[in-house]
């Protein structure tokens, strides 16, 4: 299979960011994959690609960039970003990238999922309860905390897991120093509760990170052993 990918820019595309895509015509399932608080790191790239050649439409957005904030990546800028831009702005630009995957890129709607990181990972649970379209998340360690709901993050994950309607794949970590064990229980707990298909992975002696060679917490072990389950996962539900 030949696998077209690139870097994707705001004056050429409409969009900044990174896609791959198996080449040649007609609608494909699509995978969205939205960033951690890094911006959309090497990795990220590369793991685009894996997707295309599985028959995936993957768009890695950067939503940084999307925000005028200049960048190919941004480590270590990712929580002064976070504290300038509320959920609400982050979800209008994630819309825009949803759109572009779907109508530019030729993407089945009714086929497509998404995946995320860290903060994309909380961010990926307002977006699903907002599109029921969506057909299946993917959540490495997503940065929920026990915090309460405000006008920067007006509904918190708690809230909101147990209303989606697609099906879940959640990798937890027991060394996460944001989304700490005691916080993983009650988000589990909501998960559950939609009645989807939810797979949830507890890795005790994982970091938050682990997947990521730009975090301090990359683990290269756990980072291996959940990218076969992440494909089998996709490749069920989508």
């Amino acid at each position: 299979m030949n696998v077209v990918a690139r870097m994707l820019t705001q004056e050429q595309d409409g969009i900044p960011g990174y896609m791959a895509q198996p080449e040649g015509p007609g609608q494909r399932p699509g995978i969205l994959m939205v960033h951690h608080a890094h911006g959309v790191t090497a990795d990220y790239k590369i793991d685009a690609y894996r997707l295309a050649c599985l028959g995936f439409n993957v768009l890695a957005p950067d939503l940084f960039n999307m925000f005028g904030i200049a960048g190919t990546d941004h480590i270590g800028m990712g929580a002064d970003l976070q504290a300038k831009h509320g959920d609400e702005e982050f979800l209008g630009k994630m819309d825009e990238a949803w759109r572009y995957l779907i109508d530019r890129m030729h993407t089945d709607p009714a086929r497509t999922g998404c995946i995320g990181h860290c903060m994309g990972g909380r961010l990926l649970i307002p977006f699903a309860a907002d599109h029921p379209s969506v057909k299946a998340i993917v959540l490495y360690y997503p940065s929920v905390r026990d915090e309460p709901e405000t006008s920067h993050r007006p509904r918190h994950a708690f809230h909101l897991a147990k209303t989606l309607q697609c099906a879940s794949l959640v990798f937890a970590a027991g060394q996460d120093y944001i989304a700490t064990p005691a916080i993983q229980g009650p988000l589990w707990q909501s998960f559950i509760q939609n009645g989807k298909l939810v797979e949830w992975h507890f890795f005790s002696a994982a970091n938050h990170g682990f997947r990521h060679p730009d975090n301090a917490g990359f683990q290269p072990y756990y980072a291996e052993l959940t990218w076969p389950l992440t494909t089998s996962f996709l490749q069920r539900t989508v």
